[in-house]
C-alpha cells in the first residue's frame, strides 16, 4: 500500500541513514512537519555491525536505522520508502518528485543521500565487501586484529590505509596493484614491518567460503584473511541537477562530494546537506552529528523567515489601524 503524503512539509529530508534520521529527529522535536524519503540503500548494509558509536557499538545497521525511524515517527515525523527522481525550486519553495511520480512540496531540503563505494575491478571483492573486504580500520580493525591483512594499492589513500591497519596487526602486506608506493612511502612501510609485493591483483581467492588471499596476474597467491581496498566514493546527488547542485572532486582524489559550508548549507538557498554526501570520510557517529547540526540551522533559518513574515504582517496591521485613526 502506497503511503499517503501531505502536500506540504516544512522540511523534506532526502535520505534515511544516520544523518537524515538524526536531522529529522531534531526537526520533529522542534515541532516541524518533516518527511524522510529513504531509498533503502544504506552504504553500510553489508556490515555485521556499526562500531565506534557510543551506546550502540556492534548494533546491526538495519536495527540502528529501524530504531531511528521509530524515534522520528514518535515525534510526528513521517518516513516513506521511496527514491527521489528530481528536486526543483519555485517561488513557493521546493518541489520534490519521487520515482513513482508522486510529488511533495517543502520549505527547506536536507540532503543526506550518502554515497556509493566503487570497488576496484577485481573479481571477488564485491561479493565479500563489508566482511573480509574492508576499507576503514576504525569500523573493522578490531574484528581483524592480529590476522593476515593484505592492502591492495587501489587509490590515493592506500599507503595511508596500510600504515593505519598496522596498528591492528603485525602481519600486513601491501600489494602494489595500480598504486605502487614511491621511495619514501616504501621506506615507511618497510620500517613498520609491512611486506611489499609488486604485482597486479587478478582475483580474490576463496576456500570453504572463506577468503584466503589475493591471486596475482602472474599466478602468485598472497595469503590474507582480510583484504583492504581504497574505494572511489561518489555522492548520490544526480537528482539535484535541476537545482544546479553537482558533485565536486574531493581534494584528495578519493571521490566526489557535494560542497557545503561548515553548517551544511549548500550554494542553493534553502538546501542543506549532511553525512557522506558532503563528507565522504564521515563515520556513522559523525554523519549523525552533522545531520543534527544541519537540522538546527534549518530550524533557525525557518524561525528567521517566520519572524520576518510576522513583522511585515504586524507593520501592515499597524498601518491599517493608524489609517483608521486618522480617518
Amino acid at each position: 500500500m502506497t503511503a499517503e503524503l501531505k502536500d506540504w512539509y516544512d522540511v523534506v529530508v532526502i535520505g534515511g541513514g544516520a544523518a537524515g534520521l538524526n536531522g529529522a529527529l531534531v526537526l520533529a522535536r522542534a515541532r516541524r512537519t518533516v518527511l524522510v524519503v529513504d531509498a533503502g540503500q544504506p552504504r553500510n548494509a553489508p556490515a555485521e555491525g556499526v562500531h565506534g558509536l557510543l551506546g550502540h557499538d556492534g548494533v546491526p545497521p538495519a536495527e540502528l536505522l529501524a530504531r531511528g525511524r521509530d524515534e522520528v515517527r514518535h515525534y510526528g515525523g513521517e518516513v516513506v520508502e521511496a527514491s527521489v527522481a528530481a528536486a526543483s525550486k519555485d517561488a513557493d519553495g521546493f518541489l520534490v518528485t519521487l520515482a513513482d511520480e508522486r510529488t511533495v512540496r517543502a520549505r527547506r531540503l536536507l540532503v543526506t543521500t550518502g554515497l556509493v563505494d566503487e570497488l576496484p575491478a577485481v573479481p571477488g571483492l564485491a561479493e565479500r565487501w563489508g566482511h573480509e573486504v574492508l576499507h576503514c580500520p576504525y569500523c573493522h580493525g578490531w574484528e581483524v586484529r592480529d590476522r593476515a591483512i593484505t592492502v591492495l594499492g587501489s587509490g590515493p589513500m592506500s599507503v595511508h590505509q596500510a600504515k593505519l591497519f598496522r596498528q591492528w596487526s603485525a602481519d600486513v602486506t601491501y600489494v602494489s596493484h595500480v598504486r605502487p608506493p614511491d621511495a619514501e612511502e616504501a621506506e615507511q612501510l618497510v620500517a613498520r614491518g609491512i611486506r611489499l609485493v609488486d604485482g597486479v591483483a587478478a582475483a580474490v581467492e576463496v576456500r570453504d567460503d572463506r577468503l584466503t588471499g589475493l591471486r596475482l596476474a602472474d599466478g602468485t597467491l598472497v595469503g590474507a584473511e582480510a583484504v583492504v581496498v581504497a574505494t572511489r566514493m561518489v555522492a548520490r546527488a544526480g537528482f539535484l541537477a535541476e537545482l544546479g547542485l553537482r558533485t565536486e572532486e574531493h581534494p584528495m582524489g578519493v571521490g566526489e562530494q557535494l560542497l557545503t559550508d561548515p553548517t551544511g548549507r549548500t550554494d542553493v538557498p534553502g538546501v542543506w546537506a549532511a553525512g557522506n554526501v558532503s563528507d565522504v570520510s564521515a563515520q556513522v557517529g559523525a554523519a549523525a552529528a552533522a545531520g543534527a547540526a544541519a537540522a538546527a540551522q534549518i530550524n533557525a533559518d525557518l524561525v528567521e523567515a517566520e519572524t520576518s513574515e510576522a513583522v511585515a504582517a504586524h507593520r501592515a496591521l499597524h498601518a491599517v489601524e493608524v489609517g483608521r485613526a486618522d480617518a
